[in-house]
């Protein structure tokens, strides 16, 4: 059941790229709710990915990735922590790799690259906050987090997103509808 505090997110709205003047995604489902979305950017550049994300992306060993690390906050409460990977031969050179806001979001500019999310694949866990998350998400040490890991891929089956989301629990609902045959 949901209260004021509950939201439903819809991950089709992050994954589809915006219209001129549109919102983000994360804004404009808060605002929905009657509250503020907002985030910031921590840092955007190359690096070496967890070997989770560099399988899921399909990377060599020791190939490095576009990586784009921000904080999402609700009226201004870091309420989670997104990293997005990207192959360098998908960003390098792009507004992906660069510490600034992207117009329109990163699903615009990857759909202007031709990236075009068609599968979606979502692994959802739960687990203790390591010391530096806990510290960013103003969480206790030891308290538990939510993991939403999203590998988005095109229609030929080509990964070119994989998204670490860890979240503070509180408040959050996740459903998923699925049409079988």
């Amino acid at each position: 059941m949901n209260d004021r505090h509950d939201w439903l997110g819809s991950t089709a709205r992050y994954v589809a790229p915006r219209t001129p003047g549109e919102p983000d995604a994360w804004s404009e489902e808060l605002a929905e709710h009657g509250r503020r979305g907002s985030q910031r950017l921590r840092e955007a550049g190359e690096a070496e990915p967890p070997g989770f994300v560099a399988a899921a992306l399909r990377l060599a060993d020791g190939e490095r990735a576009v990586v784009r690390r921000r904080v999402m906050l609700e009226e201004d409460r870091p309420v989670e922590l997104t990293d997005s990977y990207y192959a360098r031969s998908v960003a390098a050179g792009t507004g992906l790799a660069e510490p600034r806001k992207i117009r329109g979001g990163a699903p615009t500019l990857l759909a202007e690259l031709g990236y075009v999310a068609d599968e979606v694949v979502e692994d959802l866990s739960v687990r203790r906050a390591e010391p530096d998350e806990a510290h960013e998400l103003a969480l206790p040490a030891g308290a538990l987090v939510i993991q939403l890991v999203r590998v988005s891929s095109t229609a030929d089956g080509v990964p070119y997103e994989v998204s670490v989301m860890t979240m503070r629990p509180e408040g959050r609902h996740f459903r998923y509808r699925l049409k079988a045959g």
